[in-house]
């Protein structure tokens, strides 16, 4: 008998669990219900495409395990992605003022529109494993309460003939990758297995993004961010501008609950200009646009707690957005679906697709980076007013004092400023924040005094006054 594998979705956690499952099976089938693109194009089923993803150096570092004989750092910048040093690379306003930038060298991301990112990832793993993608809609789970033994598709979905076929494809192990859409929980309720807990974190934070083209002179300005401050007691904002393929910006808005941005051009610089500090909006008032902009709503930190299931069957496996979705401000929703897929592809390797127990050990190990990135979302999103599903206990408001002591010795103390770039990075885990180094760094603060003025070169000053139509 063929020992195949399933993955539902052929998103970035899809692929990844793919290529972690190809060399231990005879088969991998990864079913898409979307249109797959045959280049680096936007996509329907991904409502979060159009607005700025960033790739850590932890995600970064699975995906070269991950993918046979690809070097995807390689891979990406011939793409066309851009590197950026956290260190030396990214001028970056926070609540508790402008970060300095370091000669040091430090973690590095990258930055390009999700659309390529997805579509190299796509490319490597088919060309360098036996993965297939086939369209289709999964309809359910098959098997029963202890082990999930395939998949019930309709093969025609989509095809337009008004009707589709369903068959069942059996498999010996069955990975939901399928995002932040997941039937998941009908699935396995379907199946007898019920107690699978689900918490939501909702700050309504909306993101609006529009792309311009990148200004002839401005090709190496910096990653520009101005954070939002969940300690000021009211709605959040905050804007990015990000380099990405084809000589463009990303520019990317995000408010919380009462602060949202607007979906018309005019409104939508206006908001650049009200954040904290004005430098997106100086930045992008003498670009051109090359797009509307676009909105998105699907932002809430959602998370299924299938480690801790009671009862949870052999065969079947939940990763990537199907498992926890986080508020996309933080950016590690791609590294930690990246980590998820690494530790399937090590279980499986240390005892073979079908070992007793392993869909359990990968829930658990999956969980890790989960936690990581759901407490650094969930504990800054509950300072919000208006957040549905949260609110700040004393717990929270102990870290909330930590983490802004941090970051203000973070603006001017090198050894703060490491320890936030590893944990961002996700290199590392938040214990790496409580190390001696973080701590005492912490407890004297910064060194330097509060800088008054974005850490721009005079170069890039003389570039932001050219591009300045605003008079500010």
């Amino acid at each position: 008998m063929s020992r195949r594998a399933v993955v539902i979705g052929a998103g970035l956690a899809g692929m990844l669990a793919a290529a972690a499952l190809s060399s231990a099976v005879d088969e991998v089938v990864v079913l898409e219900r979307d249109e797959l693109p045959d280049g680096p194009e936007h996509r329907r089923g991904l409502p979060q495409g159009r607005h700025a993803h960033l790739l850590m150096a932890g995600g970064l570092a699975a995906m070269d395990e991950l993918v046979p004989g690809v070097d995807m750092r390689a891979h990406l910048l011939a793409a066309g992605a851009h590197e950026i040093s956290l260190s030396s690379g990214m001028v970056a306003w926070t609540s508790e003022g402008w970060f300095r930038r370091w000669r040091h060298e430090g973690p590095r991301m990258f930055t390009c529109s999700r659309a390529l990112l997805d579509w190299a990832v796509r490319e490597a793993v088919l060309a360098r494993t036996g993965v297939t993608v086939r369209k289709g809609d999964v309809r359910g789970l098959t098997g029963g309460p202890g082990r999930v033994t395939g998949v019930r598709v309709a093969a025609g979905y989509g095809s337009g003939s008004g009707s589709s076929r369903e068959e069942d494809l059996d498999a010996v192990l069955v990975v939901d990758a399928s995002g932040r859409g997941s039937r998941v929980l009908h699935w396995l309720g379907a199946l007898g297995v019920s107690g699978v807990r689900e918490r939501t974190v909702d700050s309504g934070l909306v993101n609006a993004t529009r792309v311009y083209r990148v200004p002839r002179g401005a090709e190496r300005f910096p990653l520009t961010v101005v954070q939002a401050d969940p300690y000021a007691s009211r709605p959040g904002r905050s804007g990015m501008v990000l380099p990405i393929e084809g000589d463009r910006w990303m520019v990317s808005l995000a408010g919380t609950r009462g602060g949202e941005p607007p979906a018309d051009p005019e409104g939508f610089l206006r908001y650049t200009l009200g954040l904290p500090n004005p430098i997106v909006g100086r930045l992008i008032s003498g670009a051109e646009p090359l797009t509307d902009v676009h909105v998105s709503r699907s932002t809430s930190n959602v998370r299924r707690y299938a480690e801790k299931a009671r009862r949870w069957p052999e065969g079947f496996v939940v990763l990537g957005d199907a498992l926890a979705t986080f508020n996309p401000a933080y950016g590690q929703g791609m590294s930690v679906a990246a980590l998820g897929a690494r530790v399937l592809a090590r279980e499986v390797r240390r005892g073979g697709a079908g070992a007793p127990g392993l869909a359990r050990r990968v829930q658990r190990g999956a969980a890790r980076p989960v936690d990581a990135a759901w407490a650094m979302a969930v504990s800054q999103d509950v300072m919000y007013p208006g957040t549905r599903g949260g609110r700040p206990g004393a717990a929270d408001h102990v870290v909330a004092a930590y983490t802004r002591r941090l970051t203000k010795a973070a603006t001017g103390s090198h050894a703060a400023a490491a320890a936030l770039w590893e944990v961002t990075s996700m290199r590392t885990g938040p214990g790496r924040l409580l190390r001696p180094d973080a701590l005492l760094a912490t407890l004297t603060g910064s060194p330097l005094p509060p800088a008054a003025e974005p850490p721009l070169t005079p170069r890039e000053r003389e570039i932001l006054r050219t591009l300045d139509h605003v008079g500010t």
